[in-house]
């Protein structure tokens, strides 16, 4: 199977976007050889520079707009439930201007997974401050550092029901194929939370190398998943924690609308 597309990758040298790709692929490759059909994987993205990920995979997939990539691959889930769906957001796309689609998909627990490229800088616009960038931090457009307290988004996805939640690094090619892995194998809704550099505009790759590590507790404890989200809110100190902090089983989007259609026939 050939992934490849031909074409011209403009990422910019040593961007963690290359390692997500290349830990996708690996999923996507596993994923057709379990048995899933090539024809049946979809993705899609927003805008942003995680966005030409679209350009890069040799799948079926879709370009949204700004914010709009929960809202489009969930209308793709509910048309054809057997279609395996993905979707790409950084975190200007996921967390600023998408945030009310992402906490919808969430509390619906429809049957997609959100893989975030969150290197805590709005890039393609040059350095803008977003979301989960930490207080203090110089950018364009805070060149006398942000004043904001940064958006921590695991708490948000506990709290909005998401019942898969993981977050892992762009260092951590094997981890990170692990964690997507697990994501789309979930039934109902995921999230991976991929923590990156951007080099060109916030090179926060020294300290992401030298304080993450891996969590070992029971991801069925929502309690303990809350504590493990609160130990580290995207600031520029702590230890990053990886892994996933919350799985948990129960009725997806589509199988309580399907219940609803057979009791109006009932």
């Amino acid at each position: 199977m050939n992934l490849e597309t031909g074409a011209c990758n403009t990422w910019c040298p040593g961007c963690g976007n290359f390692a997500i790709l290349a830990s996708f692929k690996k999923v996507v490759e596993e994923l057709v050889k379990e048995g899933r059909r090539h024809e049946d994987i979809v993705i899609a993205s927003g805008i942003g520079c995680h966005a030409k990920i679209v350009d890069y995979v040799n799948v079926n997939s879709f370009y949204s707009i700004h914010g709009r990539v929960p809202p489009t691959i969930s209308g793709m889930k509910v048309a054809n439930p057997n279609l395996t769906v993905v979707g790409f957001a950084g975190d200007g796309d996921g967390y600023g201007e998408g945030v009310a689609h992402l906490v919808f998909a969430a509390k619906r627990n429809i049957d997609i997974t959100m893989i975030i490229h969150n290197n805590r800088i709005y890039g393609l616009t040059t350095g803008q401050f977003s979301p989960t960038t930490p207080q203090g931090q110089k950018t364009k457009s805070t060149p006398y550092g942000n004043p904001e307290y940064p958006l921590n988004p695991i708490k948000l996805m506990l709290g909005a029901g998401a019942t898969f939640v993981a977050r892992t690094s762009s260092f951590e090619l094997e981890h990170m194929r692990q964690m997507m892995k697990e994501a789309v194998n979930h039934r109902g809704f995921a999230i991976v939370d991929v923590v990156e550099p951007c080099l060109s505009f916030f090179n926060a790759g020294d300290y992401i190398k030298a304080n993450t590590y891996k969590m070992n507790h029971d991801p069925s404890d929502l309690k303990k998943a809350w504590e493990k989200a609160c130990e580290w809110n995207y600031t520029t100190e702590g230890k990053i924690h990886l892994g996933i902090f919350y799985r948990e089983e129960k009725p997806t989007f589509g199988e309580l609308l399907l219940k609803g259609k057979n009791l109006r026939k009932s």
